[in-house]
């Protein structure tokens, strides 16, 4: 493996600050930001930049200083949960295409996420179908 550049170890994987972002990821956790990457990758999307952020409040900085194209967001996360997130996201007229990928699954959730403005939810465990089901009306494929 060649160490010699930033992020060369991630196999595809791609975090910028103040580059072109296509996807922000949000999660708290590491492990589930990797997995996300991964189903990404398996449902074809490769070369794409995903930004990454562990909260809500995180995440909003980011957006301050990117667009992307599509914004993945676990729900229950510290410091700014994902709908609070989203809340905030529609609130600033930011009409980026917003979906869940997350653990929480019942119908009142679903539809609080969707009345907020989620473009759609993804329930855990899911596959990369799943996901490209989801993002390919979005990214194209």
């Amino acid at each position: 493996m060649d160490f010699s550049t930033p992020y060369a170890h991630c196999r595809g994987k791609i975090t910028l600050e103040g580059g072109r972002m296509d996807i922000l990821l949000v999660d708290d956790s590491r492990t589930m930001r990797m997995i996300i990457q991964r189903a990404i990758r398996q449902a074809g999307y490769r070369g794409l930049i995903v930004g990454e952020a562990e909260n809500g409040a995180q995440a909003m900085e980011k957006l301050r200083a990117e667009q992307p194209k599509l914004i993945l967001s676990d729900w229950n996360m510290p410091q700014m949960s994902g709908i609070d997130f989203l809340v905030q996201v529609r609130a600033a007229q930011n009409n980026v295409p917003f979906g869940f990928i997350t653990s929480e699954t019942s119908s009142g959730i679903k539809d609080l996420a969707m009345r907020s403005g989620a473009t759609f939810l993804i329930s855990k465990p899911f596959t990369p179908e799943d996901v490209q089901n989801a993002l390919s009306p979005i990214l194209g494929r």
